[in-house]
């Protein structure tokens, strides 16, 4: 009985001071791999916050802490509505260009300032609503933020009209003051080739672009579009056939899309780059419906495919830079009958000078 204690002690004693060893190691070995995951996700945190990681064959840095800009932005946008059943319809609704000049000072690739309204200056505003616009794009190496709001006014004329009355000219243009619009939203993207490719030296002049590159383009879009329509101020011309499906009120949608896509920049000469971005976005919409006040309103869900695209040509030593850019975005809407397409842009021609060397720039005395 004895030895067989012994004997089973013997057999379980250093299986049992094994095993405690093996737990020990293992407890010391996950502290450390847990202190080295811990460390690494911070490096890659702090790698991803820095906004000056890339390479200076490609991209050279900017040497000043300031910039002051002139500005001239052109904006323009449409609208388009259109039914399918039982003849093909379609509406489309353009404001004249909207023309503004402005001053703005910049402090890395951020740029505050103030415009003012042209039409207003030479007395074209004729008493109409221009409504209101706000536009802020911020680039940075990595990403990059549109936001944007815009409340139209009453200056809308009717275009191309197509499916009514044979009454109706190709060149038919008439003045409509039924549609009003209010339209928020954000743009988030990332760059992918950060390090080689710079869409600050191209929109925001913060950076020089030095060899040719290019890059894919992730983003997130979110955004709501409110428009009231009073199709009963339409001229008699194009009421007297209008099809039941257009006969929309009010439509108040929201847009969350996804969208991936490619930029490139081409430097064609010595400190000159033109860049080209084009974004298709895969779009869901959620959206009530308001026809005649005696109908209920209707919810639709569905998903469409919108566009984000980018240009510009630039010119910038360093020290002075002028240029141009567009930027440009479409959302479409299509339910049963009846479907709605909007549009709007705003091209910007800019001149202006950096100032303030950095520190780390400035020849040491």
């Amino acid at each position: 009985m004895l030895k067989g204690v012994i004997f089973w002690l013997c057999i379980v004693l250093p299986l049992a001071l094994f095993a405690q060893n093996e737990r020990n190691d293992s407890i010391m070995h996950d502290s450390l791999t847990t202190g080295k995951q811990q460390g690494g996700f911070m490096k890659a945190i702090k790698k991803f916050l820095n906004f000056n990681d890339f390479d200076t064959t490609y991209i050279s840095p900017n040497r000043y802490n300031y910039a002051l800009m002139l500005d001239h932005f052109t904006n323009y946008e449409y609208y388009s509505v259109g039914t399918g059943a039982p003849e093909p319809q379609r509406l489309r609704f353009t404001p004249n260009p909207h023309n503004k000049i402005g001053a703005y000072f910049g402090w890395r690739w951020i740029f505050l300032g103030w415009s003012v309204d042209t039409d207003g200056l030479i007395g074209k505003k004729s008493g109409k609503n221009r409504g209101t616009e706000f536009d802020l794009s911020l680039y940075s190496s990595k990403l990059g933020v549109d936001i944007f709001y815009r409340r139209t006014g009453n200056d809308y004329k009717i275009h191309n009209v197509t499916g009514f009355s044979d009454r109706i000219p190709s060149n038919y243009s008439e003045d409509f003051n039924g549609l009003k619009v209010n339209m928020k939203g954000l743009n988030l993207y990332y760059i992918f080739n950060n390090r080689r490719f710079s869409y600050p030296a191209a929109f925001s002049q913060s950076t020089n672009q030095r060899r040719n590159a290019g890059s894919l383009i992730a983003g997130l879009s979110v955004s709501t579009h409110n428009l009231k329509f009073d199709y009963t101020k339409l001229p008699e011309v194009i009421l007297e056939t209008m099809n039941a499906g257009m006969k929309v009120r009010h439509i108040k949608y929201t847009n969350i899309s996804l969208n991936f896509g490619y930029a490139y920049n081409w430097v064609f000469a010595r400190n000159c780059l033109a860049c080209l971005s084009l974004s298709p976005a895969v779009a869901y919409k959620t959206s009530r419906i308001e026809k005649e006040a005696e109908e209920p309103s209707d919810w639709y869900k569905n998903f469409n495919i919108d566009f984000i695209l980018r240009a510009g040509v630039v010119y910038n030593n360093s020290k002075y830079f002028v240029g141009t850019s567009f930027l440009g975005r479409t959302y479409d809407y299509y339910r049963d009958n009846f479907s709605l397409n909007n549009g709007f842009g705003t091209l910007q021609v800019y001149a202006g000078f950096n100032f303030y060397l950095k520190k780390e720039h400035r020849k040491k005395k």
